[in-house]
């Protein structure tokens, strides 16, 4: 069996039977275990609350055939980080047939890419922080050069803010990129940006209100996202109506231009001159207590429940067929 991308197919579902057996995939083994198993518990819960028969999947433990093996229907994917939001599942899952949640493997393969996901949005007019790539300190008088400091060093294809510094220092620049090398080779630094930062969350091709985020830390890191107790969140955002207008409609360009889908987040930083300037898209955002995408559901009147079942809905837009059907209807 192979899967067959039919956005149009996409249907709002009434009865909890319609899903059939399914698997929430949660815990793995990236850096960003710990999230994704309060992620994953939460919507395990949310969907067996409205009677739909999930079970708990972790793919670090079990391989991913069981879900042929066990006759899961469809997958709620709440993996974060390298391997479950980078397109390497969604992969395994269009070769295994079985039908998932939000985005395919393009669209989740560039939105782990911070660089990649910049270089898209400049291309269809979303602007962007300047960046520069540190292939290792012989490119750190150019970042420092054109730059200036502060500015901030990020491995490119990390979630949850892991590995990211704050550099005020040409001192500190070695560090702070030996850091983030350590995770990974592909590292960038970009200019601090000392402005408000926002958040736009997006369900089913539509954006939700914005969220804007104040946190008494140097950044919304690891920390101030899923722990602190500190961290402002304002939904709405106080922005006049056509500049709410305006950041979605950027977020959405963001998700077209990588071809992200189904449900997820887009982030920016307001600069100086306010201009909204594209952080990165998150095509598996948190589902946590502390997480901004139910934030912004409920501003509309979509509990965290309802979230849940609606970013389901989203798996009836990939339909298994026979691998030869498959490659028909792609020729």
């Amino acid at each position: 069996m192979r899967l067959v991308y039919e956005p149009q197919r996409l249907q709002r579902v009434a009865d909890a039977g319609a899903f059939g057996r399914v698997a929430v995939l949660f815990g793995g083994d990236s850096s960003e275990r710990e999230i994704s198993l309060l992620s994953g518990n939460a919507v395990l819960e949310a969907l067996q609350r409205r009677g739909v028969d999930a079970h708990a999947f972790d793919p670090r433990d079990r391989v991913l055939a069981d879900l042929i093996g066990e006759r899961f229907d469809r997958v709620w994917i709440a993996l974060h980080g390298p391997g479950g939001e980078d397109g390497t599942l969604q992969g395994a899952l269009e070769y295994l047939g079985v039908p998932y949640t939000g985005s395919g493997v393009m669209g989740s393969a560039i939105g782990m890419d911070k660089l990649r996901t910049k270089r898209l949005g400049v291309a269809v007019g979303v602007p962007t922080a300047d960046f520069v790539v540190l292939g290792g300190p012989q490119d750190f008088d150019l970042a420092l050069e054109r730059l200036g400091l502060p500015l901030i060093v990020k491995p490119a294809t990390q979630g949850s803010s892991v590995g990211m510094t704050r550099v005020e220092s040409a001192a500190e620049l070695p560090q702070a990129y030996a850091a983030a090398a350590q995770l990974e080779p592909l590292v960038f630094a970009e200019p601090w940006i000392p402005g408000k930062e926002y958040t736009v969350a997006i369900l089913q091709g539509e954006a939700l209100p914005s969220i804007r985020i104040e946190t008494p830390r140097t950044f919304y890191d690891y920390e101030a996202k899923y722990f602190r107790d500190d961290t402002r969140y304002f939904c709405p955002a106080g922005l006049s109506a056509p500049a709410e207008a305006h950041l979605a409609s950027l977020a959405l360009a963001a998700f077209e231009a990588t071809g992200a889908s189904g449900w997820g987040r887009a982030d920016f930083m307001m600069d100086a001159a306010a201009r909204a300037l594209l952080l990165e898209i998150n095509t598996i955002p948190g589902m946590t207590s502390h997480s901004l995408v139910p934030m912004a559901a409920r501003a509309v009147g979509i509990d965290f429940d309802e979230l849940v079942w609606r970013v389901l809905e989203t798996s009836f837009t990939r339909r298994a067929v026979p691998a030869a059907a498959g490659r028909r209807q792609q020729e």
